[in-house]
């Protein structure tokens, strides 16, 4: 548009980003979306999707080179040959550590819906109510109700598919058919369901993976189980093959990547912001596009980011600052831990495809009317059964036909759940902007001070010997509990920071994901979550965005914005 002037800017084109320009855009306003990294087009570059493990130089696995080079990313799952190219470069995105914590981002067109794990849940009025009845941080300052029907309209789009288990705590939704559980699978959840007189339940996971075809996308997964490459057939929800293309089709989107955002515009005598400077990623050239109103989605940090070094000469600590929160009740899901063994008595079964979803064991502690345990809050499961294949064999080094033979048969039924537990928002668990260091582009970088506490400690005692329990009154044999220990970060959940309240005071963001301060900016992204819950966070993202977009067209269209 002329004078680099739109309706509506979009920070950000992730999982919130994505939904943010859908909405807005099809709503009939003009939307320029800002990504800081480069172009990853659908099915295009998905450069890795149809490449076979042999044809990697060391099998898809990681290198000492590679674990050398990303400092970051070799504490968790990401580093590998198949998808190296969907991860931020660690020494291109540098970050100070008070305390240990893992940053794991994705700078590109789609962010992390390239690589996320698909599982998609509802929180519940136990998690919206939760701060307020155990007196911890404040009061979400919405309801299960207020949210319910973005939810079925994010399940709607995206393609969600799951089955309906009447839980109170975690929500049925608008699914497509789930997939199965195999033949152990199945046992083990209805010996589970049996043994605790059905107060503990297992099913098969709610994933945003499509099992029948839905408008605009007309392949379903193909269960081939290598998601995070990119997917051709549009199986899975991501910014490509779901959002993107529903904001393009409206004719109403201009994508700029390589587009860092350095801060917002903010006009002292409207209390409003006129839009975003800009640094170009290649060219260090600063921009400055104009709006009428402004969707941070960059994701939780970033976003913060963004907002400390906005209005600094009104507010020293950045826009949004004015209640002392932000940047601060950093959360994310702690896990690294569970239990599995082995499943006798099924050699004569196997299962067909490679499936891209596990079971899930929902929070079965502290719900109400159970005895309390020592820590607040609960925990679930995700996992699966499966059987071994050729590559057990490998250490015990067998050569000629005896090896063959032992390849050529399926190996040992094992079964393996490992925790997902809640993390409190403590206030001293925080990011600030940098005094001392910089990156590539000279902008302050974040230091991090969080770690998980006394709470997160008791719970991940019970997580381990809970599923220790549960495998094995369902007959699971030699079963093994495991604590790997965890630092913060590695849920890839990252939460808070700009949390949502009812008091300018003691929150960032109001019931519709508004700056108190600057009430045409939203926040959409995780910096908005008030506590954490114990589920996987992006669906609720989803349905949040979705909201907050109608709700900012209507206030846009009455001028009160």
């Amino acid at each position: 548009m002329a004078n680099n002037t739109y309706d509506a800017i979009v920070v950000g084109s992730g999982i919130s980003g994505g939904w943010a320009a859908k909405e807005l855009t099809e709503k009939g306003l003009k939307v320029l979306m800002l990504e800081r990294g480069h172009h990853i087009e659908h099915v295009k570059d998905y450069a890795e999707t149809n490449k076979p493990s042999w044809e990697y130089p060391h099998r898809g696995g990681r290198t000492q080179k590679m674990i050398d080079e990303y400092p970051v990313l070799k504490r968790d799952y990401p580093l590998n040959e198949r998808n190296l190219s969907f991860w931020a470069v660690d020494k291109d995105s540098p970050y100070v550590e008070k305390k240990p914590f893992g940053w794991f981002r994705g700078y590109h067109t789609g962010g992390r819906s390239l690589m996320w794990g698909r599982q998609s849940y509802r929180l519940s009025d136990l998690d919206f109510e939760a701060n307020a009845k155990d007196g911890i941080a404040v009061d979400w300052p919405i309801r299960y109700k207020d949210i319910e029907p973005w939810y079925t309209y994010a399940e709607k789009f995206a393609g969600i598919s799951g089955s309906k288990e009447g839980l109170p705590h975690l929500p049925d939704g608008h699914y497509l058919p789930p997939m199965d559980m195999n033949i152990v699978e199945q046992t083990v959840a209805s010996r589970i369901k049996e043994h605790y007189n059905n107060k503990r339940t297992m099913f098969i996971g709610r994933t945003a993976n499509l099992t029948q075809t839905i408008p605009g996308r007309p392949s379903p997964c193909q269960y081939r189980n290598i998601c995070s490459n990119g997917c051709p057939f549009g199986g899975y929800f991501s910014t490509q093959s779901s959002t993107l293309p529903a904001a393009n089709a409206t004719g109403n989107l201009t994508l700029r990547t390589f587009s860092i955002v350095t801060d917002i515009i903010y006009d002292k005598n409207t209390k409003k912001a006129k839009g975003v400077r800009v640094l170009d990623a290649r060219t260090n050239e600063a921009l400055e596009f104009n709006s009428k109103i402004v969707f941070l989605c960059a994701s939780t940090f970033n976003s913060t980011a963004i907002l400390m070094r906005s209005a600094t000469d009104i507010w020293p600590d950045g826009l949004g600052s004015s209640s002392g929160e932000l940047g601060h009740n950093v959360m994310d899901h702690h896990l690294k831990l569970g239990a599995s063994g082995d499943m006798e008595g099924f050699d004569d079964k196997y299962y067909s495809g490679f499936r891209p979803n596990g079971i899930y064991i929902p929070r079965f502690r502290n719900l109400p009317g159970d005895e309390k345990r020592n820590y607040l809050r609960g925990f679930g499961y995700q996992g699966s059964g499966s059987r071994q294949n050729w590559s057990r064999q490998v250490a015990e080094l067998s050569i000629g036909a005896d090896l063959k033979e032992a390849l050529s048969e399926p190996g040992k039924w094992t079964m393996g759940i490992g925790g997902f537990g809640e993390m409190l928002p403590y206030h001293e668990n925080k990011i600030t902007i940098s005094k001392d260091t910089k990156d590539k582009w000279g902008i302050p970088v974040l230091e991090f001070d969080v770690e998980f506490k006394e709470n997160e400690l008791n719970m991940r005692k019970d997580m381990v010997a809970d599923a220790v329990e549960m495998l094995t009154v369902a007959g699971v044999k030699n079963v093994k509990g495991q604590d790997q220990g965890c630092e913060p970060g590695w849920g890839i959940h990252e939460m808070g920071t700009a949390r949502m309240g009812r008091d300018p005071k003691t929150s960032v963001l109001n019931s519709n994901n508004q700056v108190w301060d600057c009430q045409n900016v939203f926040v959409t992204d995780g910096s908005f979550m008030t506590s954490a819950s114990c589920v996987n966070p992006s669906l609720t993202y989803m349905a949040m965005t979705a909201r907050a977009a109608d709700f900012a067209v209507k206030e846009l269209k009455k001028g009160n914005i």
